[in-house]
């Protein structure tokens, strides 16, 4: 059972049964709220309630699944060639802190487009952390994260996520955005990050 904010919210089943090995090592002797699992898959039906102690919960079929804690992360994201060596560790600090703003983000179970899309990005784009690392850097922070669908979906579905960061002392907001197409269980990217403008 995956769990999700201390909350029961999916039961998952590998969509292949050689993957109940994947289940097996993302069990830790000792869970930590660090802890971060990452699960690709389809949700399907309700399951009955003889499956999980009664819960009634979306079954999940997965095909994969990636256990990690948030440091490991936040430390294996590679540092930009903008950012010097000696502002290693003032970047570690930012992406920390956008993956801590992102994780604590309500109601998301990865159950919307939305909510796939900012998932993605989290673990998949490192841009999104040298965007904020550069943000930080002249005294702006993150004040807004917004998904909305893009001007480009068509027989595709593409999201926009628009990232606002609003200086300190001017109050003005600078936004940047990309956009990733989450039509099918995987998604990826279509515009790399980059400056948005409102019309």
């Amino acid at each position: 059972m995956l769990t999700i904010e201390g909350l029961e919210t999916y039961l998952l089943q590998p969509r292949d049964p050689v993957d109940n090995d994947l289940l097996v090592e993302a069990l830790r002797p000792t869970p930590s709220p660090l802890d971060v699992d990452v699960v690709v898959g389809v949700r399907g039906p309700i399951a009955l309630p003889d499956m999980c102690n009664g819960l009634m919960i979306p079954i999940v079929a997965f095909d994969q699944i990636y256990s990690f804690d948030r440091d490991t992360l936040v430390n294996s994201i590679p540092r930009p060639e903008t950012i010097p060596i000696e502002q290693e560790e003032s970047f570690r600090s930012a992406a920390g802190e956008l993956f801590d703003r992102v994780m604590q983000a309500a109601d998301n179970a990865g159950a919307t487009d939305e909510d796939r899309a900012l998932n993605y990005l989290t673990v998949r784009y490192p841009s999104i952390y040298a965007t904020a690392a550069d943000a930080f850097g002249r005294n702006e922070s993150l004040t807004a994260i917004t998904v909305c669908p893009s001007s480009l979906s068509g027989t595709r579905n593409i999201v926009d996520v628009i990232f606002a960061y609003t200086n300190r002392n001017t109050d003005v907001t600078a936004k940047f955005f990309c956009r990733v197409d989450v039509t099918e269980e995987f998604p990826f990217m279509v515009t790399k990050m980059s400056p948005y403008y409102d019309r």
